[in-house]
C-alpha cells in the first residue's frame, strides 16, 4: 500500500511526464517549423509554430497549477523528474523564441533573393 507521500510523489511525477510529453511534442513542431522556413514555406512555418504554441501552453498550464498550489500553501516534494520537466519546458520556450527570430531571417533572405532574381531575369 502507498503512503500519502508516495501517492503525492506519483502525482507530481505524473504531471512532470505530461509536461515533458507536451513540451516534447512542441519541440517536434518547432523542428518542422524550422525545416519549413528553410524551404521558404512560411505558411507551414506559421502553422507549426502555432501548433507548438498550443502544446507549450498545455505544458505551461500544468507547471503553473503546481506553482500556484504551492503559493496557496500546498507542499509538494519536487522530484528530479519534475525539475527535468521544468528545465525541458524552459529550453523549448527558448527554442521557440529562437525559431521565431530565424523565421524573420529566412523571410528577409527570401525577399532579397526574389528581388535579385527579378532584377536579373526581368531587368
Amino acid at each position: 500500500m502507498l503512503n500519502a507521500s508516495s501517492a503525492a510523489m506519483d502525482a507530481i511525477n505524473s504531471i512532470a511526464l505530461e509536461i515533458i510529453m507536451h513540451a516534447g511534442d512542441a519541440r517536434l513542431c518547432i523542428s518542422e517549423a524550422v525545416k519549413a522556413a528553410a524551404e521558404g514555406n512560411f505558411p507551414a512555418t506559421n502553422e507549426k509554430l502555432e501548433e507548438a504554441k498550443k502544446k507549450l501552453a498545455i505544458a505551461h498550464g500544468l507547471q503553473t497549477d503546481i506553482v500556484q498550489s504551492e503559493g496557496e500553501g500546498t507542499k509538494h516534494d519536487h522530484t528530479l523528474l519534475f525539475i527535468h520537466a521544468q528545465d525541458t519546458l524552459m529550453t523549448i520556450y527558448s527554442e521557440m523564441n529562437m525559431v521565431r527570430q530565424l523565421k524573420s531571417v529566412f523571410r528577409r533572405y527570401e525577399e532579397r533573393i526574389t528581388e535579385l532574381e527579378r532584377r536579373i531575369f526581368h531587368g
